[in-house]
């Protein structure tokens, strides 16, 4: 029998024992050769066991027999790929050679396989023994027969990727690159030969071209005569060899490469293909080298348009190639092409109909004429279609296009002006191909319009919005020709337009229904309409439908609801599921408000119900379909349920059913707070109880979502139904409410606060609900109330729990009142957060309130009480009976009781910090419950007492701001008096005061705007630097989100604080720089015509200015003071407000470099801005960003690389990992859009990350977040 030895295998025996086990392969069965054990015990005679075993492989390896020899050679590769694989010094190189020579191998089988071997063998042998494989390897390719060449090729190739180290990648290139240079620049030499050296150079200058510098000119000069040859196939491999090399050349020999390129497009004599050739090697090196290729586009585009324009009429694959490359640099190198946009736009916009054999009236009469020739022989030299290319430059004036759309949000508005219209127009392209690329060009039109305009409310006539608004006619009736037409990929693009249309704006079709009824209609139930087809026109139906008034569709309801209700019931599952999508929009259109509105949709009741019941009732089909038929079901009984009649008692069970299962509970629980949200007051009763039961129990999952949703069923339910509901339930469902209510989940602690009250406010609820809620929910309400996070929503919900708390026959309001006040007692050694003071006072105020005049009087004495006790005993509470008094005086006329006001300014004494702001907090909101009493007696006191001015001024600010809140309106002579006090403050030295005074002076414009912006503007001027900064302060304090008098008033006026940016004091530009941000925010019209002045201005305040940078000599040390730091700061965070709100008038690119690569170098609180604007860049205009990737990859590196000193504080340890925390999420933003390889240093930094365990796991949890 034939022993066949496989495999030699170590395996460590579990104990004491030492001794290893071989084990043989005999023809596939196991044999244990225990033998083996007790006759070499010992290590190194197990080695040599092995060794003899593995010369063994290599003796069959070279036998005749072939599949002998393909055996072996599966076995050596098991064996290498082995992680304990050894082997002694005397059989690698017997190794090595054999498995050389097996390359050779005349079964292709067999020479495969040794080419695997190769890629772990390299990690296994001596650098010496890779270094004569590479060495052997280039010999064959170079002077071995036709077909070893491939083989050896790969073979090589193999090698290069999978060396281990770079001392050994450096020891390999050094050796072959000579023979490749040599293969490549041989005169006579083969060009098959050629072609595998440049294809291995490419690859090697793609992984190392780093580690070849001394060699990148002898590279340079043996590859740019390649591009000049007559092979084809060379000039191609010879493009892609110097892309890969351009990455890594120094400026001066890229500049030389560009410059030998140049030369040669310039030569007139150039052949067409060598031409065709250079124009390729002009955007690889774009594409590959990035921004850095800017400096040479001045000589390169103006060649590139000059042959787009004088090419000749049969080379349409000399503008292709100009167009591709332009785009290239469109996308690459945004900022220095900006020069040649108009020029590159008109050219798009000319060849993008550059059709010479083809004219519209061709296209009209083709219909109608019969070709008698049809059957003839045709002449060779007969134009037929497949010899007319230009459809190839219309495709890449598409894409050229596309990437200018892309790049310049800048040109917005002027692309809608000129290349909207050509863009609609080329919709009837008649090459299918191209006519996709326009489709997706206008697309990204759509989207750029969408990202520019996002959070801007309104728009003017040159507004992007508006200029698409007028298009949409033209687009319409474009698109319903496609519609029309027999190919489906062309019917899926136009749907995709319709649908970004409708995401842009979404009620501009109101008046094209009718016109895409029948284009919606052949989609759906066409025999030859595909699923992608049929998915597109749903998306697009459920868009229109959800995004239009219900009336737009009542005309042609009939005929949009048949196809819809056909796809319900396709075989495919993501068509079903967007039927059903589509046809929950299409209920609410039917019947949109529950109410009669003149249209009959009781014939369509029957049909969608059954419709969606059978997917309802269906068991076997997709999680998402069965979601989708709950929520459709849940809208349909909601908005047809009293036209239902004993339907309706058969689907509830259904629901209620799929509400106990756990994957689509979920889905059911929304259902039936749809249903029960219903303004037709459907009857239940029939599954209200096991609703009621199953809710109560989802109370208690752990599932965040589900408890969300239970919350708000079972409020909508006990709104509607709580008459039908056993207090018994209620008793229940506090219970499990009291687990809800912490700060580690405001918005639960919410909706069980909501739902607290509704029950307490039910009539019909029992006795005991108010109990339960007092001994279960109120000492969570309290624990919570103590939290320094309550705010918002929460808050207001437990001021909301107390006022309806203090109403239960349960709970008196001074029970509760001392609960709330006896929270600030400190059970902790911290005490109790500032911000939970101004909860409990807010709960006080309107408990106060909610319980009557009386009990609010005898509060109010009960606190000025304790106002009127030593402040120095217990400064807490003092501190909550200043805040107390200031919400319920905010709230309540305090003027019945005398003298409060002198009562609360004698806290102005108090040694606590805490308590003076709580004081002046007090006063003024005491002030605004009686403006006449209390406003002369803050504005006296201001102007005599100097010393509590600050506090003063404090109060004078609530009062003001309350009153801008509230609409109220002064008097003239307070106006006047204020605003002259306030004036006359502005100069103040405590830039505290100033801040106060600029606020009080924003907030009193919006009541008074005609007489304040006036007298703002005149102190624009004064000779005082501070006066300055607090008028361009109060204007920032103006600007408010909502629509106010004084924005018509200070439209024409901002210009004059805005362009104070360039005053010389930086109080005062950094007050401008604040205005302006403010402004970008919240009203981004008023600044977007004066952007184009002001953004080089807002740049150059991003700069680090030596002047304001100082040395403080502290004796001992020296301490450096940047004045200019918290200039740059707000520099940076205002564009970061204006690329939210006025992208259009951004263009990246100038700004990227130099502006943010300097953030991302400067400090920690200038970096933290710049992360965040880079992840912003990174998303709307990622074009922008890979331009530039290569430049941005060392300030970050450095920042995650950053080390804080070893005896660095806690605090510095902390900002040092949040900054890293904040550069990783920035990293991750580039990561996301970086395809390919954009970017080798990007890509080296990805891998430094994966590699360091640290960053790793920072990384991850960033990305999951």
């Amino acid at each position: 029998m034939f022993l066949r030895f496989v495999s030699v295998t170590t395996v460590r025996i579990q104990g004491n024992s030492p001794s290893r086990y071989f084990f043989l392969f005999l023809n596939g069965s196991l044999i244990w050769f225990d033998l083996v054990r007790r006759c070499f015990p010992d290590l190194q005679t197990c080695l040599r066991m092995a060794n003899l075993v593995l010369t063994g492989i290599l003796e069959k390896m070279t036998g005749k027999d072939k599949d002998y020899r393909y055996m072996a050679t599966s076995d050596l590769l098991n064996e290498l790929n082995k992680e304990g694989f050894k082997i002694d010094g005397d059989l690698e190189a017997k190794l090595s050679n054999t498995v050389i020579q097996q390359l050779d191998d005349a079964a292709g089988d067999v020479s495969g396989l040794a080419v695997k071997c190769l890629a772990p063998l390299v990690k296994k042998i001596r650098d010496q023994l890779v270094l004569e494989m590479s060495n052997k390897l280039c010999d064959k390719l170079l002077n071995c027969k036709e077909q070893y060449r491939d083989t050896a090729s790969i073979a090589l190739k193999t090698i290069v990727s999978e060396v281990p180290t770079s001392t050994l990648a450096q020891s390999v290139l050094e050796s072959i690159s000579p023979k490749l240079i040599k293969g490549i620049v041989t005169p006579e030499g083969i060009t098959e030969i050629k072609c595998e050296c440049l294809d291995i150079l490419c690859d090697v200058l793609h992984k190392y071209g780093n580690l070849m510098v001394s060699d990148h000119e002898q590279l340079l000069n043996a590859l740019l005569p390649q591009l000049n040859t007559n092979q084809a196939s060379v000039r191609k491999k010879a493009v892609s060899s110097m892309a890969s090399l351009s990455s890594s050349l120094s400026d001066d020999l890229l500049a030389k490469a560009t410059a030998h390129v140049i030369q040669v497009l310039k030569n007139k004599s150039t052949k067409a293909e060598v031409t065709r050739t250079n124009i390729q090697m002009i955007g690889a090196l774009s594409r590959a080298v990035g921004y850095r290729f800017g400096s040479h586009l001045g000589e390169a585009v103006p060649i590139l348009l000059n042959y787009c324009k004088n090419a000749s009429e049969n080379d349409e694959e000399l503008r292709e190639y100009s167009l591709q490359a332009l785009e290239i640099f469109l996308l690459r190198c945004p900022r220095d092409i900006s020069a040649y946009c108009e020029q590159i736009l008109h050219m798009d916009l000319e060849f993008l109909s550059h059709d010479p054999n083809f004219t519209d009236n061709m296209e009209e009469d083709s219909d109608d004429e019969v070709c008698a020739e049809e059957d003839d022989d045709e002449s060779a030299d007969e134009y037929t279609d497949d010899e007319d290319v230009s459809w190839k430059v219309r495709r890449a004036a598409a894409k050229c296009l596309g990437a200018l759309i892309v790049s310049r949000p800048e040109m917005l508005s002027r692309l809608y002006e000129e290349a909207c219209p050509k863009l609609i127009d080329r919709f009837k392209e008649r090459e299918e191909n191209v006519k996709m690329d326009v489709f997706n060009t206008f697309i990204e039109l759509l989207r750029q319009t969408g990202n520019v305009t996002k959070s801007q409310t309104g728009f003017d006539e040159s507004s992007p919005k508006y200029l698409l608004k007028q298009e949409v006619p033209k687009i319409v009736r474009s698109i319903n020709k496609q519609l029309r037409e027999k190919s489906i990929k062309t019917k899926v693009g136009a749907f995709s337009v319709l649908k970004e249309l409708v995401i842009v704006l979404p009620d501009c079709l109101a008046e094209h229904i009718g016109s895409l009824i029948p284009g919606i209609e052949k989609a759906l139930c066409d025999k030859s309409s595909t699923s992608n087809l049929k998915i597109e026109a749903l998306v697009f139906t459920k868009l229109v439908l959800a995004s239009h008034a219900p009336s737009v569709f009542h005309p042609y309801i009939k005929a949009i609801s048949a196809p819809i209700i056909s796809a319900v019931g396709e075989r495919y599952y993501k068509v079903t599921a967007e039927a059903l999508r589509a046809c929950g929009e299409l209920v609410r259109v039917v019947r949109p408000n529950s109410q009669e509105n003149g249209f009959d949709f009781t014939p369509y009741v029957h049909s969608i119900y059954s419709t969606i019941m059978s997917r309802l009732t269906n068991q076997d089909q997709d999680q998402e379909v069965k979601e989708c038929a709950i929520s459709c079901m849940g809208l349909v009984i909601s908005a047809f349920g009293d036209h239902l009649g004993r339907e309706l008692t058969t689907c509830l069970p259904v629901l209620v059913d799929r509400m106990g299962n756990e994957i689509t509970r979920l889905t059911a629980v929304k259902a039936f707070t749809v249903i029960a949200d219903s303004p037709l007051h459907l009857d239940l009763s029939c599954v209200l109880e096991p609703v009621i039961s199953e809710l109560t129990a989802f109370l208690r999952k752990a599932n965040r979502a589900l408890r969300q949703a239970t919350l708000g069923s079972l409020n909508t339910l006990i709104v509607g139904y709580g008459d039908k509901i056993g207090s018994a339930a209620y008793d229940v469902i506090v219970a499990e409410l009291s687990t809800l209510i912490s700060d580690s989940d405001l918005h639960m602690a919410s909706l069980a606060l909501e739902l607290c009250c509704t029950l307490m406010g039910d009539k019909r609820s029992g006795p005991t609900v108010g109990l339960t809620v007092r001994n279960k929910v109120l000492p969570q309400a309290l624990t919570l109330i103590r939290s320094s996070l309550l705010q918002g929503q929460a808050l207001l919900a437990l001021q909301n729990f107390f006022t309806t708390l203090v109403f239960s026959a349960n709970t008196s309001f001074d029970a509760l009142l001392d609960f709330l006040l006896s929270t600030t007692k400190p059970n902790t050694q911290s005490g109790v957060a500032k911000q939970a003071l101004f909860s409990i006072a807010q709960c006080v105020a309107v408990l106060c309130l909610g319980a009557g005049d009386q009990k609010c009087s005898s509060t109010v004495n009960m606190l000025t009480e304790i106002l009127k006790s030593n402040s120095s005993i217990n400064s807490s509470k003092q501190h909550l009976a200043l805040l107390c008094l200031g919400e319920i005086g905010r709230r309540k006329d305090l003027s019945s009781h005398d003298q409060i006001q002198n009562i609360v300014i004698e806290s102005f004494q108090s040694p606590f910090e805490e308590i003076k702001s709580a004081a002046s907090y007090a006063l003024g909101n005491i002030a605004v419950g009686n403006l006449p009493k209390y406003l002369p007696f803050i504005m006296d006191k201001i102007d005599n007492q100097q010393k509590k001015q600050y506090l003063l001024l404090h109060s004078l600010k609530e009062v003001i701001v309350r009153q801008s809140v509230d609409k109220a309106e002064f008097d003239i002579s307070s106006v006047e008096k204020i605003t002259s006090l306030l004036f006359n403050h502005c100069e103040s030295e405590e830039e505290g005061v100033r801040n106060v005074v600029a606020e009080c002076l924003g907030k009193i414009a919006l009541i008074e705007p005609r007489k304040l912006v006036p007298a703002l503007k005149e102190r624009t001027s004064s000779p005082a630097a501070f006066t300055r900064a607090t008028v361009v302060i109060a204007v920032k304090y103006s600007i408010v989100e909502r629509h106010e008098q004084i924005d018509e008033i200070l439209y024409p006026e901002i210009s004059s604080f805005l362009m104070l940016i360039k005053d010389h004091d930086r109080h005062v530009r950094r007050a401008a720089v604040l205005a302006l941000s403010t402004a970008a925010h919240n009203k981004p019209n008023l600044i977007k015509g004066l952007l184009q002045g002001l953004l080089p201005l807002l740049y150059d305040q991003t700069v680090i200015k030596k002047e304001l940078i100082r040395t403080v000599d502290l004796g001992p040390f020296k301490h450096t003071v940047d004045d200019g730091l918290e200039l740059r700061k707000a520099a940076f965070e205002c564009v970061d407000t204006l690329l939210d709100g006025c992208l259009d008038q951004v263009n990246p690119s100038t700004f990227i470099v130099p502006y943010l690569l300097s953030g991302l170098n400067d400090h920690y609180d200038v970096k933290m801005p710049c992360h965040l604007i880079l992840s912003k860049l990174a998303d709307k205009c990622p074009a922008a960003v890979l331009a530039v990737l290569d430049s941005l990859v060392d300030p970050l590196q450095k920042t995650i690389n950053y080390k804080p000193k070893p005896d660095a504080v806690k605090q510095e340890v902390d900002r040092n990992e949040d900054m890293i925390r904040s550069t990783l999420r920035a990293i991750s933003s580039l990561n996301r859009i970086s395809v390919g390889d954009c970017s080798h240093k990007f890509k080296s930094l990805m891998n430094e990350i994966a590699k360091s365990s640290a960053l790793s796991e920072k990384y991850s949890s960033i990305r999951n977040e």
